[in-house]
């Protein structure tokens, strides 16, 4: 069996290991080796050439239609036409798309975008370049708040068609924007190398003795977010579709295609359209620098969560006294934590947060059977509990917890329940069990540090912070400043924003409280064992 440090080490390392693995994997998609012949002979055979070098001129066109693929001119509508289309030059331009009827039964349709010679339709080209995207995409619509006391919607004219659809039911979706990228370096690929990525979107034509390569035409699909969403009604016959254009890197190219396939792996597995627009969200809204310091900072954030989930479990596991310990604050983060997750369920947050929200109601929910001293037995289907009895010391710190109770209770329920009330009366709803965790959360963020005095105020009768599980609050020390940086780049319910700032102010409270009281040789644990009784055992 491995010892605890040594299987923290063994965590570490191996956290080391797939840091550095990520780093070389990254450098190996942003940089990409060109051919070694090209340099030294300009007609150099295996190598790719760009066909862009001979400066051709280039017309871009979008269609639309709903069906995936084409074979003649009569089934497409023309969207946009830019002639004398600049490979260097970007734009951004809003169009008015007719929507078919088949589409607004729920049907998709595609858009065509083509890159081909000016003057020529594009299925007369033979050096065409074109991608196929959608322009629709199904979802479930997020509920109608309400006005629970009066019944008033939060918009005055609710559409026929809303009221027939069931809640749960995915309708079609307008994307209302479609960002295009060429690939503009006149970069020379080894034929004999081609990256995987990259050649998926190249087509190729020989010109004499030499291969060369297509316009790589690209559409950034990460720029699809939820927000820009639109609900397609059976009554609507045209729609905006926003089309921007800017050229691009052959290592960002590389580097957004690695993240548009991830992103698809993840709705694979089960996420849904929402979770990875979070995803997506933390691509598109920072640049490559502060996304590579996300990436560390995440990375430390998942070691830090596993070693304070670790010695927390480890803690309470081996814990035989609650001498010094606020039972009243164990149960208070027992349901602060259920409800916070709750809360955050009833949000549809992203699964990045959502995840170890649940994961930490469930240590917690553990920990109150520890700390209550509960066993249960079970008598056929029905369970019967049994709770265990406190020493004198035990009871002396219910006396102080009790205390430090009755001194909050008087400021903390009528604040509580105000609050409730005036969200009831001015807040809209989906529902009152929404109305309900929305309050009960409410109350958590807003006065939950108020719940953490307890202990401080145990701590300050008894003079000591020994009983403290201190190598799982460092670890929750370091990750509560790391949810600083996450709140600002992850989407999440502004209370629960503000409430990663709360905790910092907790923590450096414990710090101060623990450089106050000095280590006591002669005081019990938190394994309820002292220095000297370690010492008399061993005589």
């Amino acid at each position: 069996m491995l010892s605890r440090s040594s299987f923290t080490s063994l965590v570490v390392g191996v956290f080391a290991v797939y840091v550095a693995h990520t780093c070389w994997v990254m450098y190996g998609i942003v940089y990409t080796r060109p051919c070694p012949a090209a340099a030294a002979d300009g007609a150099a055979g295996g190598c790719v050439w760009p066909y862009l070098a001979q400066r051709p001129k280039l017309q871009l066109s979008v269609y639309t239609t709903t069906r995936s693929s084409i074979g003649a001119e009569s089934n497409i509508d023309l969207v946009l036409n830019v002639e004398d289309f600049d490979i260097e030059s970007k734009f951004e331009r809003t169009v008015n798309v007719s929507v078919p009827k088949k589409t607004r039964n729920n049907g998709t349709l595609y858009a065509f975008v083509f890159l081909h010679h000016a003057g020529i339709l594009p299925w007369h080209d033979g050096k065409q370049v074109h991608i196929v995207s959608p322009l629709t995409t199904y979802m479930v619509p997020k509920p109608e708040e309400i006005n629970l006391l009066t019944g008033e919607s939060a918009t005055q004219q609710i559409e026929a068609e809303k009221q027939t659809n069931a809640v749960d039911e995915p309708v079609s979706h307008w994307r209302s924007r479609l960002t295009l990228n060429v690939m503009a370096e006149d970069f020379v690929f080894d034929g004999s190398s081609l990256p995987a990525d990259v050649h998926r979107y190249m087509k190729m034509v020989q010109l004499g003795k030499t291969v060369h390569y297509l316009p790589i035409l690209f559409i950034d699909q990460l720029s699809n977010r939820v927000k820009d969403l639109m609900v397609i009604n059976r009554s609507t016959t045209e729609l905006p579709l926003t089309v921007s254009y800017d050229k691009i890197s052959l290592g960002k190219l590389r580097f957004w295609i690695h993240m548009q396939d991830a992103v698809y792996s993840l709705q694979q597995f089960g996420f849904s359209e929402k979770d990875a627009d979070e995803v997506k969200g933390i691509f598109v809204d920072t640049n490559l620098y502060f996304l590579a310091l996300t990436f560390f900072v995440a990375a430390f954030h998942l070691l830090f969560d596993f070693l304070a989930f670790k010695n927390d479990i480890s803690f309470w596991k081996k814990k035989r006294s609650m001498i010094g310990m606020s039972t009243k604050a164990v149960l208070w983060r027992c349901f602060s934590t259920v409800v916070i997750f709750l809360f955050l369920l009833d949000e549809q947050t992203s699964l990045l947060v959502l995840i170890p929200a649940g994961i930490g109601a469930v240590i917690e929910l553990w920990k109150v059977k520890k700390a209550l001293k509960m066993t249960i037995r079970w008598q056929g289907l029905r369970p019967k509990f049994q709770f265990g009895a406190y020493n004198d010391s035990e009871k002396k710190t219910e006396e102080y917890d009790a205390q430090a109770m009755k001194y909050l209770s008087y400021l903390l329920y009528p604040l509580c329940i105000g609050g409730a009330g005036y969200s009831l009366l001015n807040v809209k709803y989906k529902s009152w069990y929404s109305w309900l965790i929305n309050s009960f959360v409410n109350g958590v963020y807003a006065f939950g540090f108020l719940f953490m005095l307890p202990q401080l105020f145990v701590n300050y009768k008894m003079k000591s912070v020994a009983h403290l599980p201190w190598k799982a609050f460092t670890y929750k020390a370091f990750n509560t400043f790391i949810d600083d940086i996450f709140a600002f780049i992850i989407t999440m319910p502004t209370s629960h924003r503000l409430a990663c700032f709360r905790d910092d102010v907790v923590f450096l409270v414990y710090l101060y409280q623990r450089w106050l009281y000095p280590v006591d040789k002669s005081r019990v644990n938190e394994f309820g064992e002292s220095y000297e009784e370690k010492l008399k055992k061993k005589s």
